[in-house]
């Protein structure tokens, strides 16, 4: 019997380390692989004093809407989603 419980434990131990933690690994190279990509991507993009002088235009009624609906927070979670895709779809073993 206590074979049996013994070999089920080394089955269930032998799992975990060939499939829970290598996916844990590579999941995590992954996500520091896509972070250093896009704090590098970040440090090349142009300032943001064009969006500024544009924006400085718009009427107090239409940034009451914008406010109201959030938009702001929006397109900053729309943006980092096209980056978040396009970077992992350069990433050969994923894309």
């Amino acid at each position: 019997m206590f074979g049996i419980l013994l070999s089920a434990f080394n089955a269930v131990i032998g799992w975990v380390f060939r499939t829970l933690i290598v996916k844990f690994v590579v999941a995590f190279a992954v996500f520091y692989l896509v972070q250093l990509m896009a704090e590098n991507l970040i440090d090349l993009l142009p300032g943001v004093d064009g969006l500024n002088s544009a924006f400085g235009g718009v009427a107090p009624t239409v940034w009451w809407y914008l406010d109201a609906f959030e938009i702001a927070a929006g397109i900053q979670m729309v943006i980092a989603a096209y980056v978040t895709r396009f970077l992992i779809r350069r990433i050969p073993v994923i894309g």
